[in-house]
């Protein structure tokens, strides 16, 4: 991968040169492509859709290759299938709320404990209503989620299994494919939180067979917004979140519509990933590049890691939260950890002054923390990088971390 190329891309990595950004599953920085967009849709086409008059008729073309762009991305089948949206959180509370218009007392919803809180509260709202939630558990000793542990959850009432892609705090790759296909074997569907695994993985929908799929755009080097994918024939099956005569899909998820230049601004991104694919500017926006570009930059990432995960290892007194090897076909490039003696929040605010950004906590994963007993220790040390980091900014945070642990 060609690193140069890269970082020239974000702006905020030369307008910020002393700050080196390692929080990067909190939120991405933004590529220049992005950025670039929201310009120029706001400059030429920042008009209401569906007009007759000119400028409306380019912007609703804009708009709609744009979501095109994401479809790819996503490589869903119809276009319909793409939903956009202000966040994560507010997506799959729409979809919970017009899911369980179809669902009776008494019904169930399978969730994990290793979940971000958006693929959690939104389901155990439903509780109110008496929908039954039931919890997934970790395996606190390899810290893995287990099939028959779940197999032994489902019943003749499950009508859900929501599971995330991979932990924001384990950053493992969970086994979504095999899953979904049990699942589906009891006639259950899947809400899959993808957040964790868009930024450093490509993303296919129809090989995993999921229902439904949920990302964050903001940390996909765009900006701040949502997509949730869902099955044509499931969305079209499904009451609304809109006004009542509005029937079709996206629309009847998509309360006042999207925001126009961020979702223009997302398509950029798409973009991007193909010029990096394909090693060219303007390059055709297909899923041979998409797959190049992820290609490079698991193999990027997967080298970037293992100098942090060899230091760390070499120090007793700390203890990695989850895989300790850098094997790009079972983790990200998200790690935590924590210290025997020294409490998350002290290591962070030790490294702050070195203009790195690091972060500590439980990163909405809250009950994976308190299962794990981690709670004591102020959360996790968090360093999460992405595809723009290099090997000496690696190096600088090792050196820093060598100086306190």
């Amino acid at each position: 991968m060609n690193i140069n190329w890269v970082r020239q891309q974000f702006p905020a990595l030369s307008k910020q040169e002393n700050m080196v950004f390692m929080d990067n599953a909190g939120g991405s920085q933004t590529v220049g492509y992005a950025i670039d967009a929201i310009t120029e849709y706001l400059t030429h086409y920042d008009v209401q859709l569906g007009a007759s008059y000119a400028t409306s008729v380019s912007a609703s073309e804009k708009l709609n290759q744009a979501t095109q762009n994401i479809q790819t991305y996503l490589n869903a089948k119809h276009v319909e299938e793409v939903i956009v949206g202000s966040s994560s959180t507010a997506l799959v509370r729409i979809l919970s709320l017009c899911l369980a218009q179809q669902w009776q007392k008494g019904d169930e919803v399978i969730i994990t404990d290793v979940d971000h809180e958006c693929n959690r509260a939104a389901w155990l709202e439903l509780q109110k209503q008496g929908i039954v939630i039931r919890q997934w558990q970790i395996n606190p000793n390899t810290l893995a989620l287990e099939t028959d542990e779940l197999l032994a959850l489902m019943s003749e009432k499950t009508k859900l299994v929501c599971f995330t892609h991979v932990s924001n705090i384990l950053g493992s790759i969970n086994p979504i494919k095999q899953w979904t296909e049990l699942v589906h074997q009891q006639g259950v569907k899947v809400c899959v939180d993808g957040v964790a695994y868009a930024p450093h993985r490509l993303i296919d929908v129809r090989d995993w067979d999921v229902d439904f799929y949920f990302f964050s755009t903001y940390k996909t080097f765009g900006p701040h917004q949502a997509v949730l994918y869902g099955k044509r024939d499931i969305l079209k099956s499904l009451p609304g979140f809109n006004h009542d005569f509005i029937q079709t899909s996206p629309y009847k998820f998509q309360p006042g519509n999207v925001n126009y230049e961020l979702c223009y601004a997302m398509s950029a991104v798409v973009q991007y990933l193909c010029d990096l694919g394909a090693d060219q500017t303007d390059a055709e926006i297909n899923r041979n590049n998409l797959t190049q570009a992820y290609q490079q930059i698991a193999e990027y990432e997967a080298g970037l890691l293992q100098p942090l995960l060899d230091f760390l290892n070499s120090k007793p007194q700390i203890k990695i939260i989850g895989n300790a090897q850098s094997n790009p076909k079972q983790r990200v490039a998200t790690l935590s950890f924590v210290h025997d003696n020294i409490d998350s929040i002290t290591i962070v605010e030790q490294v702050d002054p070195h203009h790195i950004g690091i972060r500590y906590g439980d990163f909405y994963a809250v009950k994976l923390i308190d299962h794990l007993g981690l709670r004591e220790h102020q959360g996790v040390v968090r360093v999460s990088l992405a595809h723009y980091n290099t090997v000496e900014e690696v190096d600088g945070l090792i050196h820093v971390l060598d100086t306190m642990i």
